[in-house]
């Protein structure tokens, strides 16, 4: 009997994620089934028109621990939604929508904007952008993106010895 599993691709609890909409070439994100959407770390927050189109322009520290290294992002507006968090905190949301690059596979999905400077993870990856793509297998990390070295970068780890 087929379970309609067979096409999905199957990731771990946390995957190296591209969004190249977004000109961020990879981010750690969660992949978190217990949130129905999804969201990014986002600050500075702008909304504006151009060209009869709603867009927001906001910054964003791509590198986990890292508030040194930002990423500006520009993205039309879907929507604007009251989204609970974890906490059960309301908040107001912006809505984007861009495509999701997890190692060869890519679709597009709505991510909400939201301040992440206290969580450990700046995106996550919620069950409705993954609905019919994917699966989670709980126990695994990285089962699909791989993260990206720089060039140059295997050498000098090798010359410092870590």
């Amino acid at each position: 009997m087929k379970t309609g599993t067979e096409s999905l691709v199957t990731l771990g609890w946390r995957e190296w994620v591209s969004l190249p909409g977004l000109g961020i070439r990879q981010i750690k994100a969660k992949i978190d089934t217990g949130a129905r959407t999804s969201a990014l770390h986002a600050f500075e927050i702008e909304e504006f028109e151009e060209q009869g189109r709603q867009r927001v322009r906001f910054k964003i520290h791509p590198v986990q621990r890292d508030n040194e290294t930002v990423t500006e992002c520009v993205a039309d507006v879907v929507d604007q939604r009251v989204v609970s968090d974890s906490g059960g905190h309301r908040e107001k949301r912006w809505v984007i929508c861009t495509d999701v690059v997890i190692g060869s596979h890519t679709w597009p999905a709505e991510i909400t904007l939201t301040a992440r400077d206290d969580m450990l993870f700046r995106m996550l990856l919620g069950r409705t952008a993954m609905n019919r793509k994917a699966q989670v297998d709980p126990s695994r990390s990285y089962l699909v993106g791989k993260k990206r070295v720089k060039p140059g970068a295997r050498k000098k780890e090798r010359a410092s010895g870590d």
